[in-house]
C-alpha cells in the first residue's frame, strides 16, 4: 500500500493506495484515530458490489455503520438531493462528531463533501472512490460541489477529507467507459505537468484498457501524486490550481448544455481538451505540434469523443462565462504549450473559440 501525503498544516491527510484495502478501511479510519457513528453515502450500482465489505470492515472496526443511498446519476449533485441527506442525519441525530463515508464515484464523493462540509458548520469525512475518475481526481484536493441547472459545480465549497483510501481492485469491475472516463484525467495531468508521465501512459493503453492492476495502481498513485503537489501549493485555486481545469471550460458547458445527462464527465473533459490544444495552435501559443495528434489518437484508442453532435455554439460559448474560472468578467483559459507546460490566458478571442467549436461539430 502506498501512502501520498498531502501537506496541508492543520488538514493535512493521507491517500492511500493498493489493491484489496478497500476491505480494510473499518481498521484504517480506526488507526487515523476517528470516531463516532458513521453513515456511509453510495449508489445502488456500488452498494451491490461493495456496501457489504465496506460495512463489514467497518463493524468489525466497532463503528455503527448507517447507510444512505442516492441515484446513479451526475443529476443526483443537486441541493434537493444534499438536502435529503441533511434530514435523514438530523432524523438519525448525528452529531458533529459524527463521520461521512463517500462509497462510490466522483458524483457520490462530490455530494458527500458538500453535506460533510454544511451540516452542523463542518462533519468529519472519508473519500473511499470506486472509479478511476474519483481515484485520480475528484477525490484528492477538497473541491465540494453540487450543480446547479446553469452550471456544474457552482455551489461549492473547498472542504479537505479526513482521509483518502482508493483500491485499485475494484477498477476491475468498472464499465469500459467509466474507465476511460476516468483516463481523461490522467491524460489531463500529464499535459499539464508532466511530459514522462504522458509518454508512459501512452505507451500503456492496452494495459489500461484491462484495467492490469499493476500499471492502474502506478497510474492512480502518479496522478494523486501531481494532484496533491499543486493542491499543496494552492490550496483554494487563487494561483497555480487553476491549471488543474485544463479542458474543463468547455467541457463543463458541454455537460451543462446536455443537462449533465449525455456526457460522462470524462468525455467532456476530452472534447474540452481537444478544443483547448486547437485554440492554442490558432493563437500560436501552442509550441508542440504533434500534441493534437498524439492526443487525438490516446482519445480516440479509449473511445472518448473527439466531435461535438451538433450542440449550439452560442450556447455553449453563454455557457462559458457562467464558469467559476471567470474573473472580473473574464475567462481564465488553461492553453497547453507543450506537454508538461501550459498558460493561463484571458486573451482568447470568442470568435476562435466558435471557429474551434464548429469545427469540431458544433452547429450556429
Amino acid at each position: 500500500m502506498e501512502k501520498i501525503e498531502l501537506d496541508l498544516g492543520k488538514r493535512s491527510y493521507q491517500i492511500l493506495v493498493g489493491q484489496g484495502i478497500l476491505a480494510e478501511t473499518g481498521r484504517l479510519i480506526r488507526e487515523k484515530g476517528l470516531k463516532g457513528r458513521v453513515m456511509v453515502v453510495t449508489n445502488p450500482t456500488v452498494a451491490g458490489l461493495y456496501l457489504e465489505m465496506l460495512r463489514d470492515s467497518l463493524e468489525a472496526a466497532g463503528y455503527a455503520v448507517d447507510t444512505f443511498l442516492i441515484p446513479d446519476s451526475e443529476t443526483a449533485k443537486s441541493l434537493e438531493q444534499a438536502n435529503q441527506i441533511y434530514d435523514r442525519l438530523a432524523e438519525l441525530e448525528y452529531d458533529r462528531k459524527s463521520i461521512l463515508i463517500a462509497l462510490g464515484g466522483g458524483v457520490v464523493g462530490d455530494l458527500t463533501g458538500f453535506v460533510a462540509a454544511t451540516y452542523l458548520r463542518g462533519l468529519r469525512f472519508v473519500q473511499v472512490p470506486t472509479t478511476l475518475l474519483a481515484q485520480v481526481d475528484s477525490s484528492v484536493g477538497g473541491k465540494v460541489a453540487v450543480n446547479h441547472f446553469k452550471g456544474k459545480n457552482l455551489i461549492g465549497c473547498f472542504y479537505q477529507p479526513e482521509l483518502v483510501i482508493s483500491d485499485v481492485g475494484v477498477l476491475k469491475t468498472l464499465p469500459q467507459l467509466e474507465l476511460s472516463s476516468g483516463m481523461a484525467e490522467v491524460i489531463k495531468h500529464g499535459i499539464i505537468l508532466d511530459a514522462h508521465y504522458y509518454q508512459l501512459i501512452l505507451g500503456e493503453l492496452k494495459s489500461i484498457r484491462e484495467a492490469n492492476p499493476e500499471i492502474m495502481t502506478w497510474v492512480v498513485i502518479g496522478s494523486c501524486k501531481i494532484k496533491a503537489d499543486v493542491v499543496h501549493n494552492d490550496e483554494t485555486e487563487t494561483g497555480l490550481r487553476t491549471i488543474l481545469n485544463f479542458g474543463h471550460t468547455i467541457g463543463h458547458a458541454c455537460e451543462s448544455i446536455t443537462r449533465y445527462e449525455y456526457y460522462k464527465h470524462g468525455e467532456a473533459v476530452a472534447l474540452g481538451m481537444l478544443a483547448a490544444v486547437r485554440i492554442a495552435d490558432r493563437l500560436q501559443l501552442l509550441e508542440d505540434t504533434g500534441l493534437e495528434s498524439s492526443l487525438t489518437q490516446m482519445l480516440q484508442e479509449l473511445n472518448l469523443p473527439v466531435t461535438l453532435p451538433g450542440l449550439a455554439v452560442d450556447e455553449l460559448i453563454h455557457r462559458l462565462y457562467l464558469d467559476k474560472k471567470v474573473e472580473y468578467g473574464k475567462l481564465r483559459w488553461v492553453m497547453p504549450q507543450r506537454i508538461g507546460k501550459v498558460t493561463v490566458t484571458t486573451a482568447v478571442p470568442e470568435s476562435v473559440v466558435a471557429e474551434v467549436l464548429i469545427e469540431m461539430g458544433g452547429v450556429r
